[in-house]
Parts: C-alpha cells; structure tokens; sequence
C-alpha cells in the first residue's frame, strides 16, 4: 500500500511540474550546449562525461525497479508486449547515455545544475516507467497486445521517430566532425564549439526536427504500452494517466522552450538562417 501510495503521487507531481516549468523556462537560457558558461568554474562541468552520467541514471533506475520495484517480476514472468516495451525503452537509452556521445567530436561545457536536473528528471521518469511496465495494470491491458493494430502503430511510430532521431543528430554531428577536421573553433563568436545553420530532412522545415522526432518516438510508445488518458476533467485525467503518457508530457512542455530559444538564436546569429523554417512542429510552430 505505501509503494502504491508513493507511486500514485509521484505520477501526480510528474504531471504537473512540466506545465508550471514550462513558462519559467521561457525567461532563462539553460547552461548548456549553445548557451554554455563562457567562464571556467567548478560548476562548469564537460559535456560528454556529464551527459553519459546524467542519462544513464535512467535505464539504471528502470531496470533495477523492474526486477526490484513494487511489482518486481522476471523477465521469463513478462509477457511479450512487456518483454518487447522494456527493450526499447533500454534500446533508447543504450544510443542516447552511450552510444550517441561517445561518437560526438566534442561538445560544450554545462553548468553542474543542468546535470542534477537532469538526473532527478530521469531517476523519477525511469522508476516510474520501470514500476509501471511491471505492474499488473499494465500486464492486463497488453493482454492479446500482439493482435491489436494501434501496438504496432506504436511500436513502428517509435521506430521511425527513434530512427529520425539519429538521423538528425547526425547531421549536427558531421557539422561538428567536419569543424574539427578544419580546425575551426569559435566561429561567428558564438561559443566554444563550431556551429553552422544545418541543412537536409525535416531540417528543411523545422530547425529541430530531433525534438520531433523524439516526440513522436515517445507517443507511439505510449500508445503501445498504456491506456489512452481521460482528458478531463483534471483530477481524472491525474487518476488515469499512466507513466508512459507522462514520459511524452514531459518532454513536450521541457522541450518546447528549448527549441523556442534555440530557434531564435540561430536567427540571431545566422541573418541568413532561413525564414520559412519552423521551430520544432513543421509549418505550425
């Protein structure tokens, strides 16, 4: 009873958070990537070492709360949709704690506070979908999952969304490997690392077609694992909405300030930067 207690509230403050958050972040240049401290301090931390530390935080925690959690179960006892949803969620983090950073070049300091939040935001988002994945709710609504049509809409939206996601990050990748081939650094005086106006695929469109296609990996996930929420009234849609729902909440109100900005520092810095792109969401925002 405590576990489920404590389980029913953190789902609570994990909905609202992100929507109070958002508006905050509007006002602030969070201290990292192209918004790095210019200044050495110790609580300036590298960027790759942090990053790796920050985002493995996640999958630790949602294995360890699989077999260890509140409904801690084996992997011989999950079903297939369990078995199939927890290899993605790994599969996800495995590139992005991992893989990702260390086949970047190089990449810009970030203050210590970025790194903490970050930690804090995955320790809660990983036990959270670690206890759901295991618990029987759960387990009873991936009941016959392999013959329903929208579990395979969902996994095979989070596999394009995932396969868009590396795909543009490549692109950013090879505007830093080509930079560091020419030695450039501190180009157009706009921080420690080279950037340039980055060009091809949803890039045509929107200037971060990775927060978009990270978005619609987490929804198509969520549409497979978890119980589409009840939108209203508010106390409801608290009582129902299931973490998976809550990974994609999340992401879309902290990510959205972040693309804002970001766009309209790349217009500030690029006068050539082009004026038909959107933000993060193609011809609407």
């Amino acid at each position: 009873m405590q576990s489920e207690s404590l389980y029913d509230a953190a789902r609570k403050w994990f909905f609202l958070i992100p929507p109070i958050m958002c508006p905050l972040q509007f006002l602030i240049d969070a201290p990292f990537g192209r918004f790095a401290p210019s200044n050495d301090s110790i609580f300036v931390v590298d960027g790759i070492k942090s990053w790796i530390v920050m985002e493995l935080v996640s999958p630790m925690t949602f294995i360890a709360v699989l077999f260890r959690g509140p409904w801690a179960t084996s992997t011989s006892a999950m079903s297939g949709p369990q078995v199939i949803l927890a290899g993605l969620f790994i599969i996800h983090y495995l590139n992005r704690a991992i893989i990702s950073p260390l086949r970047t070049p190089s990449r810009s300091k970030a203050h210590i506070s970025v790194s903490l939040s970050g930690i804090i935001f995955n320790l809660a988002n990983g036990a959270l979908m670690g206890t759901y994945i295991s618990s029987p709710t759960a387990s009873a609504f991936l009941e016959g999952a392999f013959s329903r049509p929208y579990f395979w809409a969902g996994i095979t939206l989070w596999a394009c969304g995932f396969a868009g996601n590396i795909l543009h990050d490549e692109v950013l990748l090879n505007i830093r490997r080509n930079s560091k081939a020419k030695g450039k650094r501190n180009e157009n005086k706009v921080g420690k690392e080279h950037y340039a106006i980055p060009h091809g695929y949803l890039y045509r469109y929107i200037s971060y077609p990775n927060y978009f296609c990270e978005w619609s990996e987490w929804f198509g996930y969520a549409l497979a694992a978890a119980p589409l929420p009840a939108l209203m009234p508010l106390t409801e849609t608290m009582k129902t909405i299931q973490p998976p729902w809550l990974f994609f909440w999340a992401e879309v109100f902290m990510m959205i300030p972040r693309a804002y900005k970001g766009h309209q520092w790349y217009h500030k810095n690029f006068p050539e930067y082009p004026t038909e792109r959107k933000a993060v969401v193609p011809f609407i925002y």
